[in-house]
């Protein structure tokens, strides 16, 4: 196994608005805030000489699919990169602004015009700086070295069941310059960055963006990146705090120190990147009456369903299917690395392991897309939360199917190359 040298860069770039922004994440709080506890950050890591890699780590709750796209044309347009050698992961805090179009019916009523016009107004401006941020890593390319390595963090805890799954395993890549010097880290942590409740009306990274912060103030000069595994089960414990948030990130800082000081496995060749679309099919769709009927009622079913029966009325088809990405990037027969749309529960990531390679296999969720809860079939029918009934805040008209497990897991076995496999 040869160590040769790979061009890497890297980009900081602060997206914390400088004006009162309602936050996402929690349907209850609605009211607009300027209150900062941490700044928000967007960062970038290039990898790569002639067809190089760009992952960005973007502190917000989520991104849409046409978020993601507009980004991935303008940065092919400046600069050749095709769309799937970009991927936007965001750590899902539940302290960051509101997106436009991102769990669009979260708060179960119309948002106010004037709320809706500072969320497009801060949506353009953070796009506008995660292209500044691609262009500034791909500009700070110099020779490294990259090794990674599998640690774990204890602070996840299934939120469904008290013995349910939890993914710990926390993989990381460190970048190195030809120097010898740390450059860069990146890791990732299956939980949900849910350290900070509804009465938190103010703006921070949560437990991930104190890890951020926490690895680049014991490493001057180097950046760190932090995405999220399958974690749409796993709330961290003990919540809720800003002491157990930073509590948390520490916990991630100390776990990266460990793995840095030790033996990591080198990480060479080429980067192969892929991307396929599927169509998740949905369970089956209400009748009209059935709409009519949630729409009388009370609680925040009645909001989603007035608002399709107003889409019906207006003439437009209800969907059947939603478009979600798959994206995997291969370094050489040494990485493998699938990041997966959205809300992924645990057992996508856990069984994932089981089919390939785990010490070569990094499975991240909450990326490039936002569609809702991507249950497993398990989890499909048990139900709750998370099988089904958070739907409605994504807007879509009914829970998905019971066997996009299957698809997914499919596509992922077309698209990693077999060198992988157990």
């Amino acid at each position: 196994m040869t160590n040769d040298p790979v061009l890497a860069g890297f980009a900081k770039i602060d997206v914390t608005p400088e004006y009162p922004i309602r936050l996402s994440g929690y349907g209850v709080r609605r009211e607009e805030t300027a209150q900062v506890e941490t700044r928000l950050f967007v960062r970038a890591m290039a990898l790569g000489d002639k067809c190089p890699a760009l992952l960005f780590a973007l502190e917000n709750c989520g991104v849409t699919e046409v978020f993601t796209e507009a980004i991935a044309t303008r940065l092919r347009e400046k600069t050749g990169v095709e769309r799937e050698r970009v991927a936007i992961s965001y750590t899902h805090t539940h302290t960051g602004p509101c997106l436009s179009g991102a769990a669009p019916m979260l708060f179960s009523s119309d948002i106010p015009p004037d709320h809706q016009a500072t969320i497009d107004r801060y949506t353009a401006e953070v796009a506008d700086r995660i292209v500044e941020a691609g262009l500034t890593a791909l500009a700070d390319r110099r020779a490294a070295h990259l090794t990674f390595g599998l640690g774990s963090a204890g602070f996840a805890a299934n939120r469904r069941q008290q013995t349910g799954p939890v993914d710990h395993i926390m993989p990381l890549l460190r970048v190195t310059g030809t120097d010898g010097r740390l450059r860069g880290v990146w890791a990732g942590y299956a939980c949900h960055c849910t350290t900070l409740g509804s009465q938190d009306n103010y703006l921070c990274g949560d437990w991930a963006g104190y890890a951020q912060d926490g690895i680049e103030r014991e490493h001057p000069g180097v950046h760190g990146l932090v995405s999220i595994g399958c974690a749409a089960d796993a709330n961290p414990f003990p919540r809720t705090g800003l002491n157990y948030a930073k509590r948390h990130g520490e916990d991630i800082v100390y776990e990266v120190n460990r793995l840095l000081s030790g033996t990591l496995r080198t990480v060479s060749g080429a980067i192969s990147c892929r991307l396929k679309y599927i169509d998740l099919p949905f369970d089956t769709l209400p009748m009209r009456e059935e709409w009519a009927s949630r729409a009388a009622s009370d609680g925040p079913g009645a909001y989603h369903a007035a608002r399709w029966l107003e889409r019906m009325d207006r003439g437009e088809a209800v969907p059947t299917h939603q478009r979600y990405p798959i994206q995997t990037w291969a370094f050489g027969n040494d990485l493998a690395v699938v990041f997966l749309a959205s809300e992924v529960l645990s057992d996508y990531a856990l069984r994932l392991r089981r089919l390939y390679d785990p010490a070569r296999l990094w499975v991240a969720a909450y990326c490039n897309a936002f569609p809702g809860y991507i249950p497993s079939r398990r989890i499909w029918r048990e139900g709750g939360y998370e099988g089904g009934d958070a739907t409605l805040y994504f807007g879509m008209p009914a829970r998905y199917a019971e066997d996009i497990e299957e698809q997914i897991v499919s596509t992922v076995k077309e698209m990693l190359p077999i060198a992988f496999r157990r």
